[in-house]
């Protein structure tokens, strides 16, 4: 089959590779019919994340026809058509017990690694690291999904993959990270970046009756798009986030604020970013905070600070003292996907919302990897990439 493989920084091939089998009887093989290239994907392009190794299969956003299920499997039948989410869970041990999937107990095979690398393990993730189980990812023709009687999503008839293929991954994390603010009706929301994750952070906590949502960004087209839906544009090149949001609260801050960037924050016009880059470069910090420590200054006392945007380890000079004495509160994590489908798969039903609208760019396997290079340049207005690997 073909698939896109990772060989190292910026080298994304469209490879032949062998088709899956099935391993275990929980599992089932899933013909994908579409995929999306995520913004942690980049991560990966860029060299951010540790425990690739060349020849390992991108893509954690996929959904397609279940072809083949193991002997164990109940709840799937050949013919189903799923999206599956990024997260692999069991759905038995106690933190799946829980509700907290991100962080299931059993399906990081490579957990000791992990523990060692990030303290505690996540879950097993699609196509993301050897660190998170060193799983083949779905930008490819077939997947093998674990433990395919738990997590995969089977959507009815009528509804077209574009419509649903963000169930697995940005949609339910905008919405998580809009939902971990607990958004009351006087709320100002601030949700900085407006790439996928964050255009999604801006509609939910739109639904969520936030008062006013601000997106900040500084790309024209994304701050056009977040606008369209409601939000206040505001363009970090342009003017001082701190002030403008300042303006809008009367001075006191927003209540809530997303960080729906993480670990690559590109304000390069700022001294502390560009320390962040020396820091980087020397490998004396893996990250760049600098949108985390500007929640911190911009946050409203006693407010929120919620955490959808990846991190990979290390970042420095955050100012905690100034969080402990606001009373902020930080709520983060891997999304725990499965516990909001249901809801969110309503919401697609009755025409609240239609995730399609965040693509601007589609193509096959065979275009992927320039298409991950226009992504990741933002070249061409470029927000979302979906692939139809048929």
């Amino acid at each position: 089959m073909k698939a896109l493989c990772w060989h190292g920084k910026h080298d994304i091939r469209c490879d032949t590779v062998p088709d899956p089998v099935i391993e275990h009887p929980r599992d089932a093989i899933v013909k994908v019919s579409t995929c999306a290239i995520c913004g942690s994907d980049l991560h990966l392009y860029d060299g951010f994340m540790m425990g690739m190794k060349s020849g390992d299969i991108m893509g954690h956003e996929f959904m397609g026809e279940v072809v083949e299920v193991g002997a164990g499997n109940k709840r799937l039948r050949v013919g189903d058509r799923v999206v599956v989410p990024f997260t692999i869970i069991c759905g038995e041990c106690d933190q799946c017990r829980r509700g907290n999937f991100s962080v299931c107990e059993r399906t990081n095979r490579n957990m000791d690694i992990a523990d060692k690398a990030f303290g505690h393990t996540t879950a097993g993730l699609f196509g993301y690291t050897h660190l998170t189980g060193g799983y083949a990812g779905g930008q490819a023709e077939y997947v093998r999904v674990p433990y395919a009687d738990v997590a995969p999503v089977k959507i009815p008839d009528g509804l077209p993959d574009d419509k649903v293929l963000f169930l697995g991954d940005i949609f339910p994390t905008g919405w998580q990270a809009a939902a971990q603010c607990e958004i009351q009706p006087t709320d100002t929301v601030a949700v900085w970046g407006a790439g996928p994750v964050g255009q999604f952070a801006v509609r939910s906590a739109l639904m969520m009756g936030a008062k006013q949502v601000v997106s900040i960004d500084h790309l024209p087209d994304r701050l056009g798009m977040a606008a369209a839906a409601g939000a206040i544009p505001v363009d970090f090149d342009e003017e001082s986030v701190l002030d403008r949001l300042a303006d809008l609260t009367q001075g006191k801050g927003p209540e809530k604020c997303i960080d729906a960037v993480g670990l690559e924050a590109h304000a390069t016009h700022s001294i502390d970013s560009m320390i962040d880059r020396a820091k980087q470069a020397l490998m004396a910090e893996t990250d760049r905070p600098h949108v985390l420590r500007e929640m911190i200054y911009a946050c409203r006392p006693a407010g929120t600070i919620s955490v959808p945007g990846v991190y990979s380890a290390l970042v420095d000079k955050i100012p905690f003292g100034m969080a402990m004495n606001k009373g902020l509160t930080f709520r983060m994590g891997q999304t725990l996907v499965n516990r909001w489908t249901d809801d969110l798969l309503r919401r697609i039903r009755d025409d609240e919302i239609d995730p399609s609208f965040v693509i601007t760019h589609s193509g096959t396997l065979e275009d992927g990897p320039e298409l991950y290079r226009i992504f990741r340049d933002k070249e061409d207005s470029c927000v979302k990439v979906t692939l139809r690997p048929s």
